[in-house]
């Protein structure tokens, strides 16, 4: 049977985009990209999630890093953002009653910066204004009335007073204790000797008469204490009268601008009842003032900022924000409340509180990835905790732990209305849908993006990709033949012939490279010629070590055979990713056979360097076998097989075709030809699977014989499944179609082995056995006198058993058993 049928021409190892579908003369002609390429389920989850109203209708991004879900994710929340209104801006203001509990106030975008310029600018007329209104002649004048009119008041209360204690034999005294009551007789007041000295019957009149004095007396001062404070209340309404009317004149502007918002008049109004309260502390002035103690003034100005409209966000776009949190902490999402030092000790007000990137996405949108999220678990808890109570609740971090019971400010919460989008990928969606109830419950839009998109609806769109990049950084703008071979590259990058990759990053990184060679090499646009140097520029910065590795082949280090025929060896690929390159990397695998039960041994996972898939993959191998060849007898056989010269894990099954043709080599004693590699995991009934890195396997290989020279029979044996992912490089393509290498596709064990060893594999008659000349029927011979050795070997022990049979009896010494030891 020929090999003809398994071969591959060179047109079927990669496919080609033909420029002539393109009209453009180049992409500088083409309109600008209105849409996001192949991320159509993407966004109809996104454009779900952000337009549905209901709780917990936030977004999980789901993507692969570099695939452009951010970028995605920004363009079309901006879209979005710019159909809705800007929110309101939030500030915190000073609680009068409470100033622990800073107030929350609400503007319309734009106007709580106005307000606090506003604010700023009525303190300082105020600081201006009040002392002069109390400098002025009419208030002096008001002041003297008042303070006349309770002097009169009070003096004829006292002359009244000793009006009355003359009458009775007393005077009235003004010392400097105060006033007092003294005894009179005969008009002159006695001294306290005097007195003493009286009569007692003059003296207990007197006495007799004092309780009745000191009434009236008492009485009188309660009087005068009364007209004082009605002096008190007098100035104080005087004050406050002149004070209000300054206030009110100066704030008449302020109240006039903002009569829509209810709370910022709320909040003028106590700031009129605070400035009338703390009226002394504007009339006392700062300038011109020296203190002994230098920080007194500083103090004094800072009780002004209790008047300090301390603005969170303010939100100065023309719609919504949408704000992408790159460091997501919990003070940079939450916000937080900083301190300064002062006098040794750490103080805080409301001034001090900062906004979280939660206040200006506030009304709009709020981006973050899933793994710099994470990391800053209390930032997720925090988030979780805003997102469920629809509010934004700043608390320092020691209060939310418990930590110290010292005294804080717990500002006002502010309402939250925002939608979140986490970017993320596969594995950390699934962790946090199975592990975190809360998760499920707030983020129940999963929005997935496509690694890949069809290859054929992918080409106008790609080119108009080209010329909005070329356009947005100023690049050499592109010719049909170079988008045709970007597109060709953007398959590759997928490994497939259907399909491009949606890893724009890579694509945009490509256009660039390839506009810097057409500039390099002086053409005003970028041809196909600038694009293949582009990628054969970008390959050989990156191929070091692949290059390190031929050498190796080349010096006889690595042990690889390209040539000849071997018993039990075959030669795998497997691929190595290093960084953003990955490349093929032949290894020698080897199979030796011999009579025992053991059974198909892998040393690799003996010694425990193969992974559990590797290790699935030998046990079907070892199935199909038993299938084959042990359905009359148990298949009685010891077996090893190993990577050579493999000095790391190995993991994946992609090897165990290759594994089972190297066992069947060594069972047959049928050599392997050399000059082939193979690459293909196998199942249970003999199918060759499809397996990953096709093209970097095929190169690999390609790449070591090249180096030792092409001899025109060397080739690759891969699955027939990965024929559409083949896109070849172009010296690979064209020595097939030289006929110097060749790239065979086979879909059963059988096929491989005919392709490898010359020898039809055989298929079994009516009776199971296998036709002469086949390489299954010399398995089954070998399989055959396997089990009669083993049948033989073990007969012949059973013989010597029975003349030996060491059935002497035992002392009665040996009868005893032994005493118990530990451990046993």
């Amino acid at each position: 049977m020929g090999t003809n049928k398994w071969e591959l021409s060179a047109e079927r190892l990669r496919r080609r985009t033909d420029p002539a579908i393109f009209s453009f003369h180049s992409t500088e002609e083409l309109p600008p990209l209105q849409k996001i390429i192949g991320q159509e389920r993407a966004v109809r989850a996104i454009d779900f999630g952000i337009n549905i109203t209901s709780d917990g209708y936030n977004i999980f991004a789901v993507g692969r890093p570099g695939s452009g879900r951010t970028t995605v994710v920004r363009q079309f929340l901006t879209r979005q953002a710019e159909k809705r209104p800007v929110p309101p801006e939030w500030c915190y203001v000073y609680n009068f009653e409470d100033p622990r509990r800073p107030k929350a106030l609400s503007f319309p975008a734009g106007r709580a910066t106005r307000f606090r310029k506003g604010m700023k600018e009525l303190i300082q007329q105020l600081r201006q204004e009040l002392p002069r209104a109390f400098e002025g002649e009419h208030y002096e004048q008001r002041r003297r009335e008042i303070m006349l009119e309770i002097q009169q008041k009070q003096q004829e209360l006292f002359r009244n007073l000793e009006q009355y204690l003359n009458e009775r034999g007393f005077a009235l005294l003004r010392t400097q204790m105060g006033l007092t009551i003294a005894p009179m007789l005969n008009g002159e007041i006695l001294s306290s000797e005097a007195y003493q000295k009286l009569d007692p019957e003059i003296r207990k009149r007197f006495e007799d008469r004092r309780p009745e004095l000191q009434e009236q007396f008492d009485k009188t001062m309660r009087q005068a204490r009364e007209l004082d404070r009605q002096a008190r209340q007098a100035m104080e309404n005087l004050n406050n009268e002149l004070a209000g009317f300054v206030v009110d004149h100066l704030m008449a502007d302020l109240r006039e601008e903002f009569a829509d918002c209810p709370k910022a008049i709320e909040y003028l109004d106590a700031v009129r009842g605070d400035v009338l309260q703390n009226l002394q502390n504007f009339l006392s002035g700062t300038e011109g003032e020296s203190s002994p103690l230098p920080f007194i003034p500083r103090v004094r100005e800072q009780w002004f900022e209790r008047y300090t409209i301390n603005v969170l966000a303010e939100n100065s776009g023309p719609h919504a924000p949408v704000i992408i949190e790159d460091n997501p902490t919990y003070h940079n999402l939450i916000g937080r409340i900083e301190h300064r030092a002062e006098l040794g000790t750490m103080v805080t007000d409301f001034t001090q509180i900062r906004a979280g990137a939660l206040h200006r996405a506030n009304g709009g949108y709020l981006v973050v990835e899933a793994k710099d999220l994470l990391l800053n678990p209390l930032a997720w808890m925090g988030l979780k905790r805003a997102l469920r109570s629809h509010q934004i609740k700043i608390e320092e971090m020691t209060q939310y732990y418990g930590l110290l019971a010292t005294t804080t400010l717990e500002p006002e919460p502010i309402p939250l209305d925002v939608k979140v989008v986490i970017i993320g990928d596969e594995l950390v969606y699934q962790l946090l849908y199975i592990h975190d109830e809360d998760f499920r419950e707030l983020f129940k839009v999963k929005a997935q993006f496509a690694v890949d998109l069809p290859r054929d609806e992918a080409a106008d769109d790609y080119a108009r990709f080209i010329g909005d990049l070329c356009r947005r950084e100023g690049l050499r703008h592109f010719d049909p033949t170079a988008v045709a071979r970007l597109i060709d590259e953007a398959a590759r990058l997928a490994d497939s012939q259907k399909k491009v990759t949606t890893h724009f990053a890579d694509v945009a990184d490509l256009v660039r490279e390839a506009s810097f060679w057409a500039e390099r090499n002086g053409r005003e646009l970028v041809t196909e010629e600038d694009v293949r140097a582009a990628v054969q520029e970008r390959t050989y910065r990156l191929n070091y070590a692949a290059e390190r590795y031929v050498e190796t082949v080349q010096d006889g280090v690595i042990l690889i055979d390209t040539e000849g025929a071997v018993v039990g060896q075959v030669n795998g690929i497997s691929v190595i990713e290093l960084g953003n390159f990955e490349f093929g990397l032949p290894s020698r695998i080897t199979a030796r056979t011999y009579v025992g039960r053991a059974g198909v041994v892998s040393i690799e996972r003996e010694v425990k360097m193969s992974g559990p898939i590797h290790d699935k993959g030998q046990l079907i191998l070892a199935s199909y076998l038993a299938s084959r060849f042990a359905q009359k007898h148990p298949l009685t056989m010891s077996a090893s097989l190993t990577f050579e010269q493999l000095y790391s894990g190995v993991e994946g099954d992609s090897a165990s075709s290759t594994e089972l043709y190297a066992l069947i080599s060594s069972l047959a004693e049928v050599p392997i030809k050399q000059n082939l590699a193979v690459t293909g995991s196998v199942n249970q009934f003999g199918q060759i699977q499809a397996i990953g890195g096709v093209n970097a396997k095929i190169e690999g290989f390609f790449d070591v014989c090249k180096a030792r020279g092409l001899t025109g029979d060397q080739g690759v044996l891969i699955p027939v499944a990965n024929i559409q992912h083949l896109m070849l490089r172009d010296d690979v393509v064209e020595a097939v179609r030289e006929g110097k290498f060749h790239i065979y596709a086979i879909s059963r064990v059988e096929e491989g082995i005919e392709l490898l060893t010359g020898m039809p594999a055989g298929e079994p008659d009516e009776e199971g056995n296998y036709p002469e000349g086949t390489v299954y029927a010399r398995v089954q011979a070998k399989l055959q006198e396997y089990a009669e050795r083993m049948k033989k070997e073990e007969g012949g022990a059973e013989e010597e058993e029975r003349d030996n049979p060491g059935d002497e009896e035992p002392s009665p010494e040996e009868d005893e058993p032994e005493p118990p030891t530990e451990g046993k």
